[in-house]
Protein backbone atom coordinates (compact mmCIF):
# COMPACT_ATOMS: atom_id res chain seq x y z
CA UNK A 1 0.00 0.00 0.00
CA UNK A 2 1.28 3.85 -1.04
CA UNK A 3 1.63 5.71 2.12
CA UNK A 4 2.68 9.55 2.81
CA UNK A 5 5.97 9.30 4.78
CA UNK A 6 6.06 11.55 7.51
CA UNK A 7 8.93 14.57 7.19
CA UNK A 8 10.87 13.46 10.26
CA UNK A 9 10.96 9.73 8.03
CA UNK A 10 12.11 11.27 4.92
CA UNK A 11 15.77 10.09 5.73
CA UNK A 12 14.60 6.30 5.31
CA UNK A 13 14.48 7.39 1.48
CA UNK A 14 17.71 8.54 0.91
CA UNK A 15 19.19 5.33 -0.06
CA UNK A 16 16.31 5.41 -3.11
CA UNK A 17 18.17 8.39 -4.48
CA UNK A 18 20.54 8.06 -7.51
CA UNK A 19 23.16 10.24 -6.74
CA UNK A 20 23.33 11.13 -10.65
CA UNK A 21 19.99 12.31 -10.60
CA UNK A 22 18.01 15.82 -10.15
CA UNK A 23 19.29 17.34 -7.47
CA UNK A 24 15.50 18.40 -6.60
CA UNK A 25 15.16 15.01 -5.26
CA UNK A 26 17.75 15.33 -2.99
CA UNK A 27 16.86 18.58 -1.69
CA UNK A 28 13.38 17.72 -0.45
CA UNK A 29 14.83 14.43 0.84
CA UNK A 30 17.44 16.35 3.15
CA UNK A 31 14.49 18.61 4.45
CA UNK A 32 15.98 21.75 2.62
CA UNK A 33 13.16 22.41 0.50
CA UNK A 34 9.64 21.49 0.97
CA UNK A 35 8.05 18.68 -0.65
CA UNK A 36 6.31 15.36 0.44
CA UNK A 37 7.32 11.73 0.19
CA UNK A 38 5.23 8.38 -1.09
CA UNK A 39 6.55 5.32 -0.81
CA UNK A 40 5.54 1.44 -0.83
CA UNK A 41 6.42 0.65 2.49
CA UNK A 42 7.06 3.58 5.48
CA UNK A 43 9.60 1.16 7.68
CA UNK A 44 11.58 0.06 4.65
CA UNK A 45 10.94 1.66 1.68
CA UNK A 46 12.08 0.28 -1.93
CA UNK A 47 10.30 2.64 -4.53
CA UNK A 48 8.65 6.15 -4.25
CA UNK A 49 7.63 9.33 -5.40
CA UNK A 50 8.34 12.74 -4.54
CA UNK A 51 5.96 15.57 -4.97
CA UNK A 52 7.91 18.65 -4.91
CA UNK A 53 6.72 21.44 -2.63
CA UNK A 54 6.73 24.03 -5.33
CA UNK A 55 4.21 21.80 -7.22
CA UNK A 56 6.55 22.09 -10.05
CA UNK A 57 6.12 18.33 -10.56
CA UNK A 58 6.59 14.84 -9.03
CA UNK A 59 10.44 12.27 -8.94
CA UNK A 60 10.06 8.98 -8.95
CA UNK A 61 12.55 7.32 -7.11
CA UNK A 62 14.30 3.63 -6.23
CA UNK A 63 13.25 0.45 -7.85
CA UNK A 64 10.99 1.16 -10.88
CA UNK A 65 10.28 -3.00 -11.07
CA UNK A 66 9.10 -3.19 -7.61
CA UNK A 67 5.23 -4.07 -8.58
CA UNK A 68 4.38 -3.20 -4.73
CA UNK A 69 4.63 0.53 -6.03
CA UNK A 70 4.04 0.21 -9.54
CA UNK A 71 0.68 -1.67 -9.11
CA UNK A 72 -1.05 0.76 -7.03
CA UNK A 73 0.40 4.06 -8.78
CA UNK A 74 -2.33 4.92 -11.11
CA UNK A 75 -4.96 4.55 -8.44
CA UNK A 76 -3.28 6.53 -6.05
CA UNK A 77 -2.61 9.29 -8.07
CA UNK A 78 -6.32 9.42 -9.66
CA UNK A 79 -7.68 8.72 -5.72
CA UNK A 80 -5.50 10.25 -3.62
CA UNK A 81 -3.12 13.16 -5.78
CA UNK A 82 -5.32 14.25 -8.62
CA UNK A 83 -7.90 16.07 -5.58
CA UNK A 84 -5.23 17.56 -3.79
CA UNK A 85 -3.54 18.90 -6.98
CA UNK A 86 -6.99 20.36 -7.96
CA UNK A 87 -7.05 21.92 -4.94
CA UNK A 88 -3.80 24.13 -5.87
CA UNK A 89 -5.21 24.83 -8.80
CA UNK A 90 -2.21 21.78 -10.87
CA UNK A 91 -4.00 20.25 -14.58
CA UNK A 92 -1.64 18.13 -15.26
CA UNK A 93 0.52 15.39 -14.05
CA UNK A 94 4.29 16.52 -14.81
CA UNK A 95 6.73 13.76 -13.75
CA UNK A 96 10.45 12.47 -14.38
CA UNK A 97 12.57 9.43 -13.33
CA UNK A 98 15.04 9.13 -10.89
CA UNK A 99 17.29 7.42 -12.63
CA UNK A 100 16.35 6.05 -16.47
CA UNK A 101 15.39 2.86 -15.95
CA UNK A 102 12.34 4.98 -15.33
CA UNK A 103 11.95 6.27 -18.47
CA UNK A 104 10.55 2.94 -20.06
CA UNK A 105 8.33 2.24 -16.85
CA UNK A 106 6.35 5.33 -16.72
CA UNK A 107 5.68 4.98 -20.33
CA UNK A 108 4.18 1.55 -19.92
CA UNK A 109 2.55 2.71 -16.54
CA UNK A 110 0.59 5.48 -17.69
CA UNK A 111 0.30 4.20 -21.47
CA UNK A 112 -3.54 4.45 -21.33
CA UNK A 113 -3.28 8.52 -20.61
CA UNK A 114 -3.10 11.08 -22.89
CA UNK A 115 0.86 10.90 -22.08
CA UNK A 116 3.33 13.26 -23.61
CA UNK A 117 7.05 13.90 -22.93
CA UNK A 118 9.53 16.79 -23.69
CA UNK A 119 13.38 16.62 -23.16
CA UNK A 120 15.11 18.10 -20.13
CA UNK A 121 19.25 19.39 -19.99
CA UNK A 122 21.02 20.07 -16.53
CA UNK A 123 23.95 22.20 -16.34
CA UNK A 124 27.14 23.14 -13.67
CA UNK A 125 29.08 26.08 -13.98
CA UNK A 126 32.74 25.40 -12.77
CA UNK A 127 34.93 28.40 -11.89
CA UNK A 128 37.28 27.90 -14.61
CA UNK A 129 34.55 28.26 -17.25
CA UNK A 130 33.11 31.02 -16.31
CA UNK A 131 32.61 33.41 -19.07
CA UNK A 132 32.43 36.65 -17.08
CA UNK A 133 33.71 38.90 -20.20
CA UNK A 134 30.27 38.12 -21.31
CA UNK A 135 28.70 39.96 -18.46
CA UNK A 136 25.96 42.43 -20.15
CA UNK A 137 25.14 46.04 -19.64
CA UNK A 138 22.13 47.54 -18.83
CA UNK A 139 20.19 50.12 -18.84
CA UNK A 140 21.16 52.70 -15.62
CA UNK A 141 17.03 52.80 -14.49
CA UNK A 142 17.92 49.30 -13.42
CA UNK A 143 19.87 48.32 -10.56
CA UNK A 144 21.15 45.28 -9.18
CA UNK A 145 20.44 44.31 -5.61
CA UNK A 146 21.63 40.89 -3.53
CA UNK A 147 17.81 39.30 -2.26
CA UNK A 148 18.48 40.04 1.32
CA UNK A 149 15.85 40.03 4.71
CA UNK A 150 16.64 43.86 4.15
CA UNK A 151 15.19 44.59 0.93
CA UNK A 152 11.50 43.94 2.36
CA UNK A 153 11.82 46.61 5.42
CA UNK A 154 8.80 48.60 3.07
CA UNK A 155 11.49 50.63 0.87
CA UNK A 156 10.80 48.22 -1.97
CA UNK A 157 8.30 46.86 -3.76
CA UNK A 158 8.81 43.04 -3.49
CA UNK A 159 5.95 41.29 -3.97
CA UNK A 160 7.64 39.48 -7.10
CA UNK A 161 10.61 38.26 -4.99
CA UNK A 162 8.48 36.83 -2.07
CA UNK A 163 6.32 35.09 -4.08
CA UNK A 164 9.07 33.74 -6.26
CA UNK A 165 11.20 32.44 -3.06
CA UNK A 166 7.78 30.85 -2.06
CA UNK A 167 7.66 29.10 -4.76
CA UNK A 168 10.31 26.69 -3.65
CA UNK A 169 11.19 27.59 0.19
CA UNK A 170 8.78 27.65 3.67
CA UNK A 171 9.76 30.34 4.68
CA UNK A 172 11.83 33.36 3.50
CA UNK A 173 13.95 33.47 6.41
CA UNK A 174 14.67 29.95 5.31
CA UNK A 175 15.88 31.05 1.61
CA UNK A 176 17.74 34.07 3.45
CA UNK A 177 19.92 31.68 5.21
CA UNK A 178 20.33 28.87 2.80
CA UNK A 179 20.24 30.58 -0.57
CA UNK A 180 21.51 33.08 -2.26
CA UNK A 181 19.99 35.50 -4.96
CA UNK A 182 20.41 38.42 -6.68
CA UNK A 183 17.52 41.04 -8.24
CA UNK A 184 17.15 43.77 -10.86
CA UNK A 185 15.40 46.96 -9.47
CA UNK A 186 12.90 49.78 -11.46
CA UNK A 187 11.99 52.51 -9.58
CA UNK A 188 12.00 50.66 -6.19
CA UNK A 189 10.43 47.52 -7.50
CA UNK A 190 11.94 43.81 -7.97
CA UNK A 191 11.35 43.08 -11.57
CA UNK A 192 13.65 40.37 -12.10
CA UNK A 193 14.84 37.74 -9.94
CA UNK A 194 18.02 35.09 -10.00
CA UNK A 195 18.22 32.56 -7.23
CA UNK A 196 18.73 29.47 -5.50
CA UNK A 197 15.58 27.59 -5.85
CA UNK A 198 16.79 24.22 -4.26
CA UNK A 199 20.18 23.63 -1.89
CA UNK A 200 21.93 20.56 -1.55
CA UNK A 201 24.88 21.10 0.02
CA UNK A 202 27.39 23.26 -2.17
CA UNK A 203 24.87 23.03 -5.21
CA UNK A 204 22.71 25.69 -5.59
CA UNK A 205 19.70 25.06 -8.11
CA UNK A 206 19.38 28.41 -10.24
CA UNK A 207 15.56 29.81 -10.68
CA UNK A 208 15.34 32.82 -13.12
CA UNK A 209 12.46 35.28 -13.98
CA UNK A 210 11.82 38.66 -15.02
CA UNK A 211 8.38 40.36 -15.32
CA UNK A 212 6.99 40.07 -18.93
CA UNK A 213 7.20 44.31 -19.18
CA UNK A 214 11.05 44.35 -18.30
CA UNK A 215 12.25 41.65 -20.60
CA UNK A 216 14.15 41.85 -23.51
CA UNK A 217 15.96 43.92 -21.84
CA UNK A 218 19.22 41.78 -20.49
CA UNK A 219 17.93 41.50 -16.77
CA UNK A 220 18.37 37.62 -16.60
CA UNK A 221 21.85 37.68 -18.30
CA UNK A 222 23.10 40.64 -15.38
CA UNK A 223 21.36 39.08 -12.31
CA UNK A 224 23.06 35.49 -13.40
CA UNK A 225 26.04 36.89 -13.81
CA UNK A 226 25.72 38.28 -10.05
CA UNK A 227 24.49 34.92 -9.35
CA UNK A 228 27.11 32.61 -10.28
CA UNK A 229 30.23 35.07 -9.57
CA UNK A 230 28.64 34.79 -6.01
CA UNK A 231 28.62 30.80 -5.80
CA UNK A 232 31.96 30.88 -7.41
CA UNK A 233 33.43 32.88 -4.71
CA UNK A 234 32.18 30.94 -1.75
CA UNK A 235 32.84 27.77 -3.83
CA UNK A 236 29.03 26.71 -4.24
CA UNK A 237 28.19 25.07 -7.61
CA UNK A 238 25.65 26.83 -9.94
CA UNK A 239 23.29 24.45 -11.42
CA UNK A 240 20.94 24.97 -14.14
CA UNK A 241 17.76 22.55 -14.93
CA UNK A 242 15.55 23.80 -18.00
CA UNK A 243 13.90 22.50 -21.19
CA UNK A 244 15.38 21.99 -23.68
CA UNK A 245 12.72 23.82 -25.67
CA UNK A 246 13.45 26.89 -23.26
CA UNK A 247 15.93 28.40 -26.24
CA UNK A 248 16.23 31.87 -24.20
CA UNK A 249 17.26 29.91 -20.96
CA UNK A 250 19.75 27.78 -22.82
CA UNK A 251 21.13 30.59 -24.86
CA UNK A 252 21.79 32.50 -21.26
CA UNK A 253 23.30 29.58 -19.72
CA UNK A 254 25.85 28.73 -22.59
CA UNK A 255 27.27 32.01 -23.02
CA UNK A 256 27.91 32.14 -19.14
CA UNK A 257 29.68 29.00 -19.43
CA UNK A 258 27.62 26.30 -18.32
CA UNK A 259 28.55 22.60 -19.57
CA UNK A 260 25.52 19.82 -19.89
CA UNK A 261 26.37 17.38 -17.64
CA UNK A 262 23.16 15.36 -18.30
CA UNK A 263 19.79 15.11 -19.76
CA UNK A 264 16.88 13.49 -18.43
CA UNK A 265 12.67 12.94 -20.32
CA UNK A 266 9.66 14.21 -18.72
CA UNK A 267 6.34 13.35 -18.90
CA UNK A 268 2.63 14.56 -18.75
CA UNK A 269 -0.72 13.44 -18.68
CA UNK A 270 -3.99 16.08 -17.74
CA UNK A 271 -5.72 15.28 -14.81
CA UNK A 272 -9.14 14.27 -16.11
Amino acid sequence: MISELDKSEFYKARRLINEQGQMEAKAVVEGVNPGRIFVDDVQAPTTGMIWLGNNDGFIFIGDERNERFTNEINDFIDRVIVPEAKLVGLEWFEGVGNHERWNKQIEELFKHRKLGNWNQKVYTLKKEDYSKEHEPRIDLEYSVLKMSKELTNGTYQTQFMESKILEFWSSLENFFNEGIGYCAVYKNEIVSVCFSGFVVENVHCVDIETLEEHQGKKLAQKIAHAFVSDCLERGMLPYWDCMEGNKPSVAVAVKIGFKNVFNYVGYEFPFN
